[in-house]
């Protein structure tokens, strides 16, 4: 029987076979190689990567079952190949993650940011290899892919970036929360300036993330239907709720977005762009971030919410370590076990009873190695 050594070598090998020929490829040559490379892994997990407890081996009970399961992957950040392959390769591990799930989630969430400038090639590459997941894709806008060409692009590969569905019983809603106010007309900035300019967290030229009147408006006719004892689970990029301005971990109408949401006997919020294991509670509403799988963010010198089960530092040395993706376990009352699978380590699971017990019961693991 092979060695976990042994397949880890076999594994890395293929990969990076199938990686040297890729610098020197056209696109539609690109995605030819984006599939091969996901078959050439069928039938292996990816060494240290996405192991998830399945839902046969959750205690048995009615009250204990997740009623589903999704997967996500945010905060991809890609170039294109001739320009940052480390990116590219962190998002197929992910793809492979996922489809090496059995069984398979119901749907992967992407988070936002599945480009770093927008541009039509990254957008194109990012969209052509998520289209290997087995599963059903649901998509969320950042704003590194939106402030290029203020969501051309993006419109035309995956529709209007705000928008609501039904699953099983939960109301899904997902919003664009990184609106900003024009600060580049009067500037006369142009597309790539200011898509620049927002890319740079703390440059203290753009203005705050918002979700914006239009949409909060939305929000409130959505769920107008909704009584207040019903599922919902809300996805936005940004935080919605006030973490640290400086870097823009921010939603400057977060109140307000709360407010909307407040009257639900509780409620979940996912979101991306911090890249980090992150959990809140404020109220009723249960917050929890998502890894990337470009790279890890230190955490914010002010501002973290006492709940946090802040990941270990990250190795310098090795560009993987604080990266990954992850599940979400949806029980029968709306709540998540929210699974952080970091590469190279062991996952790390926030369950429902730790936030609605206000962190007293069920702690997961305190960091082996300080945060930043």
């Amino acid at each position: 029987m092979a060695t976990l050594k042994s397949v880890e070598t076999k594994y890395l090998e293929e990969r990076e076979a199938l990686f040297r020929g890729m610098r020197n490829l056209d696109r539609r040559s690109f995605l030819k190689v984006s599939a091969a490379a996901l078959g050439a892994t069928a039938g292996l997990a990816a060494p240290h990567s996405f192991t998830p407890v399945s839902v046969a081996q959750e205690p048995a009970g009615a009250a204990s079952q997740p009623a589903f399961r999704f997967a996500y992957i945010s905060d991809s950040h890609l170039y294109t190949k001739d320009v940052n392959d480390r990116f590219v390769r962190g998002l197929l591990r992910a793809v492979d993650d996922v489809n090496n799930l059995d069984p398979q989630p119901d749907f992967v969430f992407y988070g936002g940011d599945l480009a770093q400038l927008g541009q039509v090639d990254q957008l194109e590459l990012g969209a052509a290899i998520l289209k290997n997941l087995k599963a059903p894709l649901r998509i969320m806008v950042g704003e590194h892919d939106w402030y290029l060409d203020l969501g051309q692009k993006w419109r035309e590969l995956f529709g209007e970036p705000t928008y609501s569905f039904d699953h099983k019983g939960i109301h899904f809603v997902v919003l664009n929360s990184v609106v900003e106010k024009d600060f580049w007309t009067e500037r006369k900035m142009t597309p790539i300036e200011r898509m620049k300019t927002v890319a740079g967290l703390d440059n203290g030229l753009q203005s705050s993330f918002t979700v914006g009147e239009p949409q909060r408006k939305w929000l409130e006719t959505d769920l107008a239907k909704l009584p207040d004892d019903a599922r919902v689970i809300v996805f936005s990029h940004s935080p919605l709720y006030k973490l640290y301005k400086k870097w823009n971990f921010w939603t400057d109408d977060a109140d307000e977005v709360q407010a909307i949401l407040k009257r639900f006997k509780q409620i979940v919020v996912i979101h991306g762009h911090t890249h980090q294991l992150l959990t809140n509670r404020i109220g009723n509403i249960y917050f929890h971030g998502l890894l990337s799988t470009a790279w890890p963010w230190p955490y914010a010198p002010e501002g973290m919410p006492e709940l946090t089960i802040q990941m270990s530092r990250p190795d310098p040395f090795n560009p993987n370590d604080g990266c990954g993706d992850g599940e979400v376990r949806v029980h029968p009352d709306g709540l998540v076990d929210k699974v952080y699978s970091l590469w190279n380590r062991n996952p790390i699971t926030v369950s429902r009873t730790y936030l609605a017990s206000m962190g007293k019961e069920d702690i997961p693991p305190k960091p082996n190695r300080p945060s930043y």
